[in-house]
């Protein structure tokens, strides 16, 4: 058998080959992107990058329910775009298995929050498989698809970013070419009509119950003898820790960690002085071990927050002194916007204007920071159409209101937001900022680029067109590397009444098209840092005088467009 080096999202991607999926559909979001960018380079598989995440599980439904097997892919907060679909797909089962594959964010490395999505099992009643390496993510998404047909509901796959993004020896196996046969016309089950749902509902209680029999008995929920007298309950990334914290203790390691194996865990608690739960995030084992009866150590010693880690977790439960290398201080690197970002040019516009300025999910959202100062909100994919919508009913022209959203980011959730700011007459200016490709995830198409997930040309969808057709009429298309232009264009916006709809398109600068690099003229400098008001990272000032950094600069022109002395000029090479 061969072996390869893998991270969690690329094992998840060969297990689901291996599996013989057909179908898989995906909205990129960090830490589940290179599932999706992995399984389009197996064959046999049909892979798509959706406009959502709701969107992304109702296809995946689709295909299970004609009789092949199926994944969809989302972080964790994806999860809760595609929630209405997840707990119908309990009730409607599959008859090929299906996968959902959950990747949580201890920690906030890309996310605005760190639920924990193991409780979406809880909610929804559908079983969750929890892996704590590379090799279990690959064999549990197998798994996964045999109990999804077995008890003929979908399955949750829940990693987090650290077992997404570290790397493992993985077994590799062979595909398996299964089909369970096509599409079945059965109203009873695939149509939720009430006289219909309440037999679902029935059966999915029965499936449950088979499923908690079953939780007890499977091999990835298992007993690992050790010290008699302490027991660590742990699952995913933080058993990792926790054997290696406590390498002598008795331990039951959760693969399936809904349903609960209760009876598993009333065996593994006897005997034992103490337990601990070792859990990220939330106590959901913790609550549903005590819910059996069993007194555990939780959450009172860790953290409700951020990762875990070796560390963390021997200062919680060891209370003799134990002595640490000191951490050392690492020099603070606060993300900023890429050198030529083309967002630059845009939040130039915003800049020392007392507006009301609603953002959204995207590496635009770093325009927050000075010097733009040009977001005040961040709340969820599309929030930025319909928070300026509320702001402006509320504010009732008060104050300018406008709302700024990406490219991806409109054509996932922002369409409804601009159909309900035009049927409800809202007045704000929004700013889409199209720069050709879904940034913030690495680079993935969208609806706008004209190319899917498996690279055939297709419909580009522009955002203005939309626009256009809900009936707006007061749409611009503007360069943002045209400063000055688009500075007095701006201007005029701000003085009509009515919704304004502003597409900012250029290509992320990280695309290509890159120019010999600027250089400053050092006697004609004054010092006046109009060029640092870009906040580009190429530029710095020293000495009374600005500094570009040819390594970093890509020749946008932005800072030269600005300088006021000319001291800003372009190089041969």
């Amino acid at each position: 058998m061969s072996k390869a080096l893998l991270s969690g999202d690329e094992a998840i991607a060969r297990g689901a080959w291996e599996a013989g999926v057909k179908v898989a559909a995906a909205y990129p979001g960090t830490p589940s992107t290179q599932i999706l960018e992995n399984l389009v380079k197996y064959p046999d598989v049909y892979s798509e990058w959706s406009t959502n995440e709701k969107v992304a599980l109702e296809v995946a439904l689709g295909a299970a329910l004609s009789g092949v097997r199926s994944l969809c892919a989302m972080k964790h907060v994806g999860l809760n775009v595609a929630a209405d679909a997840l707990f119908s797909s309990a009730y409607i089962g599959v008859r090929a298995g299906m996968v959902i594959v959950s990747a949580d964010d201890p920690g906030l490395h890309s996310s605005q929050n760190e639920q924990d999505n193991r409780f979406y099992g809880l909610s929804a009643k559908v079983p969750v498989l929890c892996p704590a390496d590379s090799e279990e993510a690959k064999e549990y998404t197998k798994l996964a698809f045999e109990i999804s047909e077995e008890f003929d509901i979908p399955v949750i796959l829940r990693i987090t970013t650290r077992i997404a993004h570290s790397k493992t020896i993985v077994n590799l196996g062979d595909r398996r070419d299964i089909r369970k046969g096509t599409y079945i016309k059965d109203i009873t089950k695939t149509n939720l009509l009430p006289q219909f749902a309440k037999g679902r509902h029935y059966s999915l209680e029965e499936r449950l119950r088979r499923l908690k029999e079953y939780s007890n008995t499977t091999p990835i929920n298992k007993i690992i003898p050790g010290k008699k007298s302490l027991g660590i309950i742990a699952d995913g990334v933080a058993y990792q820790y926790a054997r290696e914290v406590f390498p002598n203790a008795s331990f039951l390691k959760l693969g399936m960690v809904y349903p609960f194996p209760e009876q598993l865990v009333r065996e593994f608690a006897q005997n034992k002085n103490k337990i601990y739960v070792i859990e990220e995030t939330d106590p959901f084992l913790e609550l549903l071990a005590r819910s059996c009866g069993i007194k555990v150590i939780g959450k009172t010693a860790l953290p409700l927050v951020d990762e875990l880690n070796p560390r963390i977790v021997r200062n919680a439960f060891r209370r003799r002194k134990i002595n640490f290398e000191p951490e050392k201080d690492l020099p603070p690197r606060p993300p900023a916007l890429c050198p030529g970002c083309p967002h630059s040019g845009l939040f130039y516009l915003l800049q020392r204007k007392d507006l009301v300025i609603s953002g959204d999910i995207g590496c635009y959202t770093l325009g927050t920071y000075p010097p733009h100062n040009a977001m005040d909100s961040c709340v969820c994919m599309g929030a930025s159409i319909t928070l300026a919508h509320g702001i402006d009913k509320a504010l009732k022209g008060e104050k300018k209101v406008v709302s700024v959203i990406g490219d991806s980011t409109f054509f996932h959730m922002g369409v409804t937001g601009l159909i309900n700011a035009v049927y409800n007459k809202s007045k704000q200016i929004l700013i889409i900022l199209d720069n050709r490709t879904t940034g913030m995830t690495g680079h993935q198409e969208h609806p706008g680029t004209g190319r899917t997930l498996m690279g055939e040309e297709t419909t580009a969808i522009r955002p203005e067109d939309i626009a256009r057709a809900c009936g707006i009429k007061e749409i611009y298309v503007i360069d943002p590397y045209e400063i000055k232009e688009n500075r007095a264009l701006f201007s005029e916006l701000l003085k009509k009444d009515e919704l304004v709809v502003l597409v900012s398109r250029r290509a992320c600068a990280l695309l290509g098209g890159r120019k010999p690099p600027l250089q400053i003229i050092l006697d004609k400098c004054t010092g006046c840092k109009m060029c640092l008001r870009i906040g580009c990272p190429a530029i710095t000032f020293s000495e009374g005088h600005a500094v570009i950094n040819t390594s970093l600069c890509v020749g946008c022109e932005m800072c030269l467009k600005l300088c006021p002395s000319e001291a800003i000029v372009k190089t041969e090479s």
